[in-house]
């Protein structure tokens, strides 16, 4: 795929799942990679799926404040669309039952956040 093809396709995807998550956490989903970061030189999409994880530092990540966690929705590579940061435990755990609710997945994988 075109590289504009792809970024239009992922930026698309992107949006869609910000605008979802929106919903979920009063206005503070932002967006993510709208591109697969791979090694070689094909020009990817973000999947269409959503599927949620919850980043905290036992997942290998230094987050730069002390209140909790990263949630982020990612496609099936684990590439995230969008994120919501500073998730406490409390809103970690009634996210975790609308996503239950809207059938959408747990994430078991490597999450792979922007820069």
């Amino acid at each position: 795929m075109q590289y504009f093809q792809a970024l239009k396709l992922g930026q698309k995807r992107v949006s869609d799942a910000r605008e979802y998550l929106n919903k979920l956490t009063d206005g503070r989903a932002m967006p993510a990679l709208a591109l697969i970061a791979d090694k070689s030189d094909v020009w990817e999409p973000v999947g269409e799926e959503n599927l949620y994880a919850f980043v905290d530092e036992s997942a290998g990540f230094v987050l730069t404040d002390n209140s909790g966690y990263i949630l982020a929705l990612v496609d099936k590579t684990g590439s995230s669309k969008t994120i919501v940061q500073g998730v406490t435990k409390q809103q970690k755990e009634n996210l975790e039952k609308a996503f239950e609710v809207d059938n959408i997945k747990k994430f078991e994988g490597k999450v792979i956040l922007p820069v």
